[in-house]
């Protein structure tokens, strides 16, 4: 039988390219997305269904979980993909754009972990893979509010392992560098505020200019299938990201800084 994975934010970028790999392996795909008519031919595979999942309304959630279970009979991997980034500084942030960027990344994830949870322990096991980021563990310059969802991903996905491990239940989390999608176009909102404009423009600069020469998405959801399919208990990977964590943690806190100031920002003060 057939094993089946379910992927939220499937229609473009990290979550397409994991439901290619997971569908060229055999698996059942249920690629989920907020507008399933945005999905690509591939989409039309016998194997594969596209249920309509919003993060920020929970009844969404259920269904599609519910729609993949009465489809192929069984969830064995979770992959929480679907997230948005919201840059600028944060005095620019509102309340309301706090809170969505919360129930996207975050408040959202959780909602689906806990719904699958209960089928995940019927089955007597399973995996569920948070995509996290570099940034979930690392921080750059006017990305505050997109750092504090992704290590709030890393806190609750470090903790919950301990509480599933008894139902055989593995958590793994994947730790995605930059890539080249559509991320900083589609994915990326940003806030103003008058007194950060120049520092703004520059970073809107430097990430228009990296983003020309990134790697593909298709490492990442490699990386995502293997985590899926590792039994052996670890929990981080890092397509991409590994030569940031060294820098960080070799290099002296002012010479880091410095090294992003000037890398993101043009400056050094």
């Amino acid at each position: 039988m057939s094993k089946t994975v379910l992927i939220t934010g499937a229609s473009s970028g990290i979550g397409e390219a994991t439901a290619k790999c997971f569908l060229q392996k055999g698996w059942n795909v249920a690629a989920t997305m907020r507008s399933p008519t945005k999905a690509g031919d591939w989409a039309t595979a016998e194997n594969v269904i596209c249920p309509q999942l919003d993060l920020t309304q929970a009844d969404t959630i259920s269904a599609a979980i519910h729609e993949t279970l009465e489809r192929f009979g069984q969830i064995d991997v979770l992959v929480n993909n679907a997230g948005y980034a919201l840059m600028g500084p944060l005095e620019g942030v509102t309340p309301e754009q706090l809170h969505l960027q919360f129930q996207t990344n975050f408040f959202g994830l959780v909602t689906v972990i806990q719904t699958i949870l209960p089928v995940l322990r019927q089955q007597g096991g399973g995996t569920i893979v948070n995509v996290a980021s570099i940034g979930g563990r690392l921080a750059f310059p006017l990305i505050s509010p997109y750092h504090a969802t992704k290590w709030a991903v890393e806190g609750l996905s470090e903790s919950l392992r301990y509480e599933v491990r008894r139902f055989g239940i593995q958590v793994k989390i994947i730790e995605p560098g930059g890539i080249k999608t559509d991320f900083v176009d589609r994915s990326t909102n940003w806030v103003s505020h008058p007194d950060y404009t120049v520092m703004v423009d520059r970073m809107k600069r430097f990430s228009k200019r990296v983003d020309a020469s990134l790697p593909g998405p298709e490492r990442v959801a490699r990386t995502i299938y293997r985590a899926a399919i590792d039994r052996s208990g670890r929990l981080r990977y890092s397509p991409h990201g590994e030569i940031f964590f060294w820098l960080h943690a070799l290099l002296p806190d002012r010479i880091w800084r410095s090294l992003i100031e000037t890398m993101m920002l043009g400056q050094n003060k």
